[in-house]
């Protein structure tokens, strides 16, 4: 008989980077393992999200509107698991559940904080993971492509890149074109996502390059990275065009302040709204009933990568996705 499990494992927060961070920023810690109290459950996590925002939320001052990392803390961020143990009528042993409790092997709270997901959905636990919600509110409720639209979608290779140009093109998009930072990923782009078109914005001025791959303009703008590519998308679009702005990786970079051309956004009379990325359980809903059918009909494709090994390589994986080692969504498997 295997002896009954008294530990976990969770990572936190060692000290603040300064500069890039390293695994030194990082502790793995062994802690007691939770027991749920009344109205409480303990879920045996299986996968969780790598996110670039977690860089920011160990600043001191984080610029986004969440709470920040708290030094010899546990990290948080999303991630989806097996119920193990319930104290609660809402939540039974073997639902699964994803919630915000992510950078440790188990997580117990309130069975508020855990929603459960029907596992018969998808292929595995990991696509409940997907940046779907974050991509379809840009795309669809800010954004609002339709068919006919040119849509420019800067970090296209990123989690909710790769998956905006494809709602884009789900939607009846005429053209979508991507950005990226190398040659591997602008083929990923066009031969394994379906992008009309992409480049390297290493290669030359994004503006020349946005410019030569739609001669016609651009109506919509889905931007993770500002800088020079915002200020490029100004440039090349057309009038009343949309601009869901999602992210701004190139500040996060350390780049340059974005810079507006306030005289052509006006004559050009373009929308340009900024979004924060909160999902109600309806919105959610409606994306995974999106995704699961554009699956199952062949004309989606999760991007991701998988981190296996357990959570002695999260870290390491969130090192490498904030030096753009990966392309689409990264999960690590707990």
């Amino acid at each position: 008989m295997m002896p009954l499990m008294t530990t976990t494992r969770e990572i936190r927060l060692a000290s603040r980077p300064e500069g890039d961070l390293t695994p030194a920023n990082m502790a793995l810690v062994e802690v007691e393992l939770p027991q749920p109290g009344e109205g409480e459950v303990l879920v045996r996590n299986e996968w969780m999200l790598m996110a670039s925002a977690y860089r920011d939320l160990m600043n001191e001052q984080p610029t986004l509107p969440i709470p920040g990392f708290q030094i010899d803390q546990p990290l948080y961020g999303r991630a989806v698991g097996t119920v193990v143990s319930s104290n609660s009528p809402d939540l039974f042993e073997g639902d699964l559940v994803e919630h915000f409790f992510g950078w440790r092997e188990h997580a117990s709270g309130p069975a508020q904080a855990f929603r459960k997901v029907n596992r018969d959905l998808f292929p595995g636990a990991e696509y409940f993971l997907c940046n779907g919600p974050t991509a379809w509110q840009g795309i669809v409720d800010v954004a609002g492509v339709h068919e006919g639209d040119t849509v420019f979608v800067s970090g296209a290779t990123t989690g909710v890149g790769s998956v905006a140009g494809q709602i884009a093109k789900a939607l009846g998009a005429k053209r979508v074109i991507g950005s990226t930072g190398s040659k591997a990923k602008v083929d990923y782009l066009i031969e394994g996502l379906g992008f009309d078109a992409a480049f390297d914005y290493h290669d030359g001025p994004v503006l020349d390059q946005l410019r030569a791959l739609a001669p016609e303009g651009i109506s919509v703008f889905f931007d993770n990275v500002a800088g020079d590519q915002f200020e490029a998308a100004v440039q090349v679009a057309t009038p009343f065009a949309r601009f869901a702005l999602c992210g701004s990786l190139s500040g996060q970079l350390g780049a340059a302040d974005t810079r507006l051309d306030t005289m052509t956004a006006i004559a050009k009379q373009l929308s340009i709204r900024g979004f924060a990325c909160y999902h109600t359980p309806e919105q959610v809903d409606t994306w995974n009933e999106h995704f699961s059918r554009w699956l199952i009909e062949g004309r989606f494709v999760y991007p991701h990568t998988k981190v296996e090994g357990g959570i002695t390589k999260a870290a390491d994986a969130l090192i490498a996705l904030l030096d753009r080692q990966y392309s689409g969504n990264v999960v690590v498997q707990l």
